[in-house]
């Protein structure tokens, strides 16, 4: 693994699993999204992962929602944009991959394989529902399996690749990193490698440090210095996950994608107020924090679409 000098923080603003009844803050409209992208990169965040919503926060995939949301961003800072083409498991692949193809961003967020990724537990702990989209929606994750043949992952790899974009690797198990070994085979996937460890997903690795660590060996010993580490962990362990990670030499994501709280029983209550937690932790620790310029470079990103 690359050691970093600085510390690229990455916000995952709305993301996909998170529903408007858990929490107030959850950002839903454009606009809510778009401002929430703009206070994280004030705070330090240096990279903003983008979903889309509808009005009623059911996952959007349509380009004309992202249109609402990407220029204004890029208008407002100069953070770089990572979108999505996760989506949602409910999202056939043409749907997932709309908005990457129609803004060719600098970064896009790739999953490295099928997978369960269930969060049918949100219903156990949500009291009252806001919307009739929302339990059918959680619940329907224990029967479907989340899709990232093969073959998609190649589709996406060659579509989003000739446009110059760049990939953020996202990986739920240790598997995964051999699958993106592979792809490194191919060819198709060109160091520097940015690896996303994602823990605590049920069907995925779980939040256990260990596992941290493990990944970074088994990383180490297929990409050598081909690679930067990122990690982060759904839910409570959010914030130790980043400081581990950055404690060996590793970047960070938090957001409320990821994480709705911000301390024990808190609700976060912007996507800010935990960058600059995870930021204070960074500089406690000695760590400096990367600028947008910064994350370019160390990424090998081709800068902003002039188009």
């Amino acid at each position: 693994m690359r050691r970093a000098r600085k510390v690229i923080i990455t916000t995952a603003v709305t993301g996909s699993v998170n529903i408007p009844s858990q929490s107030p803050y959850l950002p839903l409209s454009a606009a809510q999204v778009v401002e929430a992208a703009v206070e994280a990169v004030e705070a330090g965040s240096a990279v903003v992962h983008l979903h889309a919503r509808h009005p009623d926060g059911r996952p959007a995939f349509e380009p004309e929602i992202f249109e609402e949301i990407v220029p204004p961003i890029m208008a407002r800072t100069d953070a770089v944009i990572n979108i999505t083409t996760g989506g949602s498991s409910a999202m056939t692949m043409d749907e997932r991959l709309a908005a990457a193809t129609r803004f060719e961003p600098e970064l896009a967020s790739l999953n490295m394989g099928s997978m369960n990724f269930v969060y049918s537990g949100i219903a156990d702990r949500v009291k009252e529902w806001k919307h009739d989209w929302e339990k059918p929606y959680v619940l329907n994750t224990y029967s479907h399996p989340f899709i990232n043949s093969f073959d998609r992952i190649e589709h996406t790899l060659r579509t989003l690749g000739a446009n110059g974009t760049r990939f953020e690797y996202e990986c739920y198990d240790i598997g995964h990193l051999y699958s993106l070994a592979h792809f490194v085979d191919k060819g198709l996937a060109k160091p520097p490698l940015l690896i996303q460890g994602v823990f605590g997903i049920l069907g995925g690795i779980g939040a256990d440090h260990e596992n941290l660590e493990h990944m970074v060996r088994i990383a180490d010993k297929l990409f050598g210095d081909d690679y930067w580490f990122s990690a982060f962990a759904a839910g409570r362990d959010q914030m130790q996950f980043g400081t581990h990670s950055a404690w060996l030499g590793g970047h960070v994501r938090v957001g409320l994608e990821d994480s709705l709280w911000i301390g024990k029983g808190r609700l976060a209550e912007s996507n800010a107020q935990q960058v600059t937690k995870i930021r204070t932790v960074l500089e406690d620790l000695g760590k400096e924090i990367a600028t947008p310029a910064d994350a370019r470079a160390m990424l090998a990103l081709r800068g902003r679409n002039p188009s």
